[in-house]
């Protein structure tokens, strides 16, 4: 009995940390109101979650109030071929973005690395009854057994929400996009991959303007790659993009159609004491954002993720390192491609905090006022109801305390690449391989809902 004990528990850890490809989360984002949670996974598949309304009442009806549960589930890109490159086309969500709210239904872009599609999520809880040339199962009625008319009703019927692909804009790209952003004017979107980025109009699927081209003539020429871009939140004709060289470029449309030619340009000098060979690989930007009020840059590499002033050129305005001790293993993270692991930033609601993720299911949140930063772990313990996250700390030396991970310790393939702050609340949505996590702080705690 002993035995099959045992290998009861062994069989259901098995279960627990046995993840398919398939299932692991690549984006997530909030809408504008932070009521609805999108997240994309390499499946192909799109989850949104919505947040129950808060309601007031007894203490057990307040605990489930606030609390994000699955609203509609649906698969937004099937795998694909290309024939002319006899290339295959992953199903894998790259980006998610919500569009501004201009009714009672949502919309949403999606893409994969190659189609970008824009679906409508509504709902329907009222059903037509009572057509005069259709009987009940929807078959049409012999004209001549029509005797009288009468008006057809809606009658209510059980919530259904309906998701629907209302434009798919393809062949727009040649390589892989690995950035969407919904302009402010609502109208317009920029789509990016490594050498080109081009500018799509909402109605409009069979064409875009290309606005960005960095493709040399000579591809051997090639000597860097657009990482990410993000359109200003407040001005429609600004956008930015950040490239494999550590650089970032402000480009004006009211300037230039094509905008091969920035504005502004942002990069920081190198320390020639530091330069080695992995110098280059580890000064990528993976992620660049604009803050909300417009005036900030949040930018991510693999060490450190950045502040700059989009008046101050020369230099970013805030260095923040996330996780410095790795620079020691640096030649073992190349050996297992760890090095090339692109990690997401995003600020708080106030611009006031900014957070990343980092290794063995940790991330980092830096106060800006005061420059200190606190590393937190998304895992399953933490997920109770009511529980309190703790700060965790890797150690690197001198005085070990309890509770230390040693940076040898740390695990490599658990990884926070992906997460979403909510536009007005302190919540914040962590994915974690096939796991979302959603903290929310409340009255000085904040207390882990595990989705």
């Amino acid at each position: 009995m002993g035995e099959d004990g045992e290998s009861s528990k062994l069989n259901h850890s098995f279960l627990r940390d046995y993840v398919t490809e398939a299932d692991v989360i690549s984006t997530v984002e909030f809408n504008q109101t932070g009521d609805l949670l999108a997240t994309g996974d390499k499946g192909g598949r799109v989850v949104i979650f919505r947040r129950e309304p808060e309601v007031k009442g007894e203490e057990e009806e307040l605990a489930e109030a606030g609390e994000y549960n699955v609203y509609s589930t649906f698969q937004s890109h099937e795998p694909d071929f290309d024939y002319l490159k006899s290339l295959e086309i992953e199903e894998k969500i790259n980006k998610i973005r919500w569009l501004p709210q201009q009714n009672a239904a949502h919309f949403l872009l999606s893409t994969n690395d190659k189609t970008i599609k824009l679906w409508k999520v509504s709902e329907r809880d009222r059903r037509p009854e009572g057509y005069n040339l259709k009987d009940e199962e929807g078959r049409l009625k012999d004209i001549s057994t029509v005797t009288s008319l009468q008006v057809p009703v809606l009658k209510p019927t059980d919530l259904m929400v309906e998701v629907r692909p209302r434009r798919v804009f393809s062949n727009g790209h040649t390589y892989h996009v690995n950035s969407i952003s919904v302009n402010s004017d609502g109208e317009t979107y920029l789509s990016a991959d490594d050498l080109r980025i081009n500018m799509w109009h909402l109605d409009i699927t069979d064409r875009s303007f290309n606005i960005v081209d960095i493709k040399p003539v000579n591809m051997e020429d090639l000597t860097e790659v657009i990482t990410a871009a993000e359109f200003h939140p407040h001005h429609c004709h600004l956008f930015i993009y950040s490239s494999s060289k550590g650089t970032l470029r402000l480009c004006d449309m009211r300037a230039s159609a094509l905008c091969d030619r920035h504005a502004k340009i942002f990069e920081e000098p190198e320390d020639p004491g530091n330069r080695s060979f992995f110098s280059e690989i580890i000064s990528s930007v993976s992620d660049v954002k604009f803050s909300h009020s417009g005036r900030y840059l949040l930018t991510r590499d693999y060490l450190t993720v950045k502040v700059w002033d989009l008046n101050m050129e020369k230099g970013p305005v805030e260095t923040y390192q996330v996780h410095e001790y790795l620079r020691s293993k640096l030649c073992s993270l190349y050996e297992n491609d760890c090095i090339f692991d692109k990690f997401e930033c995003v600020w708080n609601s106030t611009d006031s905090v900014i957070m990343t993720g980092a290794y063995n299911s940790f991330f980092r949140m830096f106060d800006r006022e005061t420059g200190r930063g606190v590393t937190l772990e998304a895992w399953r313990e933490s997920s109770k109801p009511r529980a309190v996250l703790r700060t965790r700390r890797v150690y690197t030396g001198g005085r070990r305390r309890r509770g230390d991970v040693g940076v040898d310790s740390l695990d490599f393939t658990k990884k926070i690449l992906h997460m979403a702050w909510h536009p007005e609340e302190n919540i914040i949505a962590i994915a974690a391989t096939n796991n979302l996590y959603i903290f929310q702080d409340r009255v000085n705690s904040e207390n882990p809902e595990n989705q």
